[in-house]
């Protein structure tokens, strides 16, 4: 029976929930060896440097290993050479295609399946573009400046139902979105990879454009919200031409990757008041700079790359990783492999 090593920071108890889910085969989880959560659902967790007993028993651990639950985050350069048997690594993120290929694992591990964790942060993404354009409908920047001025003074903000918000990327969290903005009244229009609607994301939709169509849908977009993978087609998606054809006032929302924006493009549209606001979990270059404009603008809420983190994600990615270790173990397709198109 296969191995497994839990690679990454994990609760206990969910430790014995996949161990109980693989009898006959072994579970290994050494929290002394991997690194510290530094916060819940933190997979890649505090700096850590194994003395050289530690490290050697890592490494042994690692060559018996035929499943990895997550990525060794302590080893990404050499884990292919380090744990020649495996046959499954079950990763915590689900924009790995640009990790994947910095390293090479697809030519270095050309026998072992890699599986994304789609669909375990759709509910916090959602949430998160959910109260970006709920905050800007409803005014909190002047709600906050006038509590901190002690200042009571009446204002209109406006509302959601019936605004357009264009969805870019129907997966697994455009999906969940789509089914949130819907539900609050919104017209919402998505924009995928195919010509052909996403099963998951078409009950909700107003209009459904294939992605070579985005200049046309752009104008419509009184919010802009970002769920693609980075790839190849998707860098560099939105710059200055694009963002120019945001109608004025528009809000746009990262929950994507930062690579997907021109930076400089965005600095400047939010600068001359084209923009009328953004959220952005994700930024070009993280951790975003101290002297970054971005920082400062009125109109800018910056969240350090954890929208998507939850106290409750390691529970959803366990369920992912039993789901898919029962397929594996029947020797079915799993769920969210990493499609070619996903590398760069």
């Amino acid at each position: 029976m296969s191995t497994i090593l839990i690679a990454s920071p994990l609760e206990a108890e969910l430790a014995a929930r996949i161990a109980e889910a693989h009898p006959g085969g072994a579970v290994i989880h050494r929290p002394d060896l991997v690194p510290a959560a530094r916060y819940p659902a933190d997979h890649v967790g505090a700096p850590l440097v194994r003395d050289p007993e530690a490290e050697a028993e890592w490494r042994g651990l690692l060559a018996r290993a035929d499943i990895l639950f997550d990525l060794d985050w302590t080893h990404l350069e050499d884990l292919p050479d380090l744990a020649p048997q495996l046959r499954w690594i079950q990763a915590s993120s689900s924009g790995i295609g640009p990790l994947l290929s910095r390293h090479r694992y697809p030519q270095r591990l050309p026998d072992t399946v890699i599986t994304r964790a789609s669909g375990v942060h759709a509910q916090p993404l959602t949430e998160f573009a959910l109260m970006v354009m709920l905050m800007h409908a409803r005014r909190h920047d002047l709600m906050a400046t006038q509590q901190r001025a002690r200042r009571w003074t009446r204002f209109a903000g406006t509302d959601l139902r019936e605004r357009t918000v264009v969805i870019i990327g129907l997966g697994a969290i455009g999906a969940e979105l789509a089914r949130c903005c819907a539900a609050l009244g919104m017209r919402v229009v998505g924009v995928g990879r195919t010509a052909e609607v996403p099963e998951a994301a078409a009950p909700h939709l107003a209009g459904y454009h294939p992605h070579t169509a985005l200049d046309a849908v752009l104008p419509e977009a009184e919010f802009l919200v970002l769920v693609a993978p980075h790839t190849a087609a998707t860098r560099g998606l939105l710059g200055a031409d694009r963002l120019a054809r945001l109608p004025r006032g528009a809000v746009l929302v990262n929950i994507a990757r930062g690579a997907l924006v021109d930076e400089p493009a965005l600095i400047a549209a939010l600068r001359s008041g084209h923009l009328g606001g953004a959220g952005l979990d994700v930024v070009a270059d993280e951790p975003l700079a101290e002297s970054s404009p971005l920082w400062d603008l009125p109109n800018v809420l910056i969240s350090p790359h954890s929208a998507g983190t939850s106290d409750r994600e390691n529970a959803r990615l366990v369920e992912l990783f039993l789901d898919n270790l029962a397929r594996f173990r029947a020797g079915t397709p799993l769920r969210n492999v990493v499609q070619p198109r996903e590398l760069l």
